[in-house]
């Protein structure tokens, strides 16, 4: 049995988050580096700290020379912010996705060459907490379609890092992924949190990525996430405020080209679901009418935990 599991491949989907890369920690623990790939799937709108994590780990990971791991993050550190220029961004991060891909041959970094907002306007529909096809598209599809390509499920394993915290959300990857294998290491004991990961990258001289830092529960899609509460996207107002505005604009924007009331937020009002614009929790907050905006509504990432995934 031993021998069948070190002649499969074990391909962890590597989103950048502390869970996955903790995930990644274990299936090399138990299988080695050998036949180990991490699946990236880029958004294009990831927090530029993201892209310095995934590469300084998977570079510990398959012991890549430090002189190459140094030029690609010399490269992230002079991307442009998204809200800065998001064109210019899509084409230095397709130059270090191909780089990367060259020099880390084991982790594989697909891009559409897409973002989230790309994907709203095309369709005309502005994602939300119920609907986030964003999500389906670069995430979903994107890394179901590569799998089917290059893997056989005959020899593949696939991991995702959900915990233990979550393990009632283990059941839709495994139907989705169908006929492949998924496994959950990090919903097996020794039973890990967050400081518990912390301290292995501090072991090794990884700095945790940055938005975790700054009190987001995830660090995926730039603090940006359709899936996110009022009290999310207060603390990248709080954080961020140029970044804030880009995303509070291009929700304007899309309100504008589909001529509906849309919204990425809802909000209550005396039993009744309202939609609730970023602009108006920005001007809640700065006109100091705090109490209207609800700290507790989080929300978070989802995005290989959701069922009915097309092919």
């Amino acid at each position: 049995m031993q021998e069948n599991l070190i002649n499969k491949n074990h391909v962890v989907f590597y989103s950048g988050g502390l869970g996955s890369y903790a995930t990644a920690v274990r299936v090399i623990e138990k299988h080695g580096t050998d036949n180990l790939y991490l699946l990236f799937t880029d958004t294009l709108i990831e927090d530029n700290d993201l892209y310095r994590f995934i590469i300084e780990t998977a570079g510990n990971f398959f012991n890549v020379e430090s002189s190459k791991i140094e030029v690609l993050l010399e490269k992230v550190k002079k991307l442009t912010n998204t809200e800065v220029n998001m064109g210019k961004r899509k084409v230095e991060l397709e130059e270090l996705r191909i780089l990367s891909n060259k020099l880390i041959p084991q982790m594989i970094w697909l891009s559409d060459g897409i973002d989230p907002w790309d994907i709203f306007f095309e369709q005309r529909f502005l994602g939300n907490s119920r609907i986030a096809q964003c999500s389906s598209i670069l995430k979903q599809k994107m890394s179901r379609k590569y799998v089917f390509e290059h893997f056989n499920e005959q020899d593949t394993i696939l991991y995702l890092g959900i915990d233990w915290t979550e393990e009632h959300r283990t059941k839709a990857p495994k139907k989705n992924w169908k006929p492949y294998p998924v496994e959950f290491p990090m919903c097996e004991e020794p039973l890990a949190n967050k400081i518990d990961i912390v301290k292995k990258l501090e072991a090794i001289g990884i700095e945790t990525p940055r938005l975790y830092t700054l009190g987001f529960e995830h660090n995926n899609c730039g603090s940006f996430c359709v899936r996110a509460g009022q009290g999310h996207f207060a603390n990248l107002l709080e954080t961020n405020r140029d970044l804030f505005l880009y995303h509070e604009n291009k929700e304007q924007d899309i309100i504008k080209h589909i001529g509906k009331d849309v919204s990425i937020l809802r909000k209550m009002r005396k039993g009744v679901r309202y939609n609730y614009t970023l602009r108006e929790l920005r001007l809640d907050i700065e006109g100091g009418h705090k109490e209207e905006v609800d700290m507790m509504d989080i929300g978070g990432c989802g995005c290989f935990v959701t069922e009915g995934v097309e092919e």
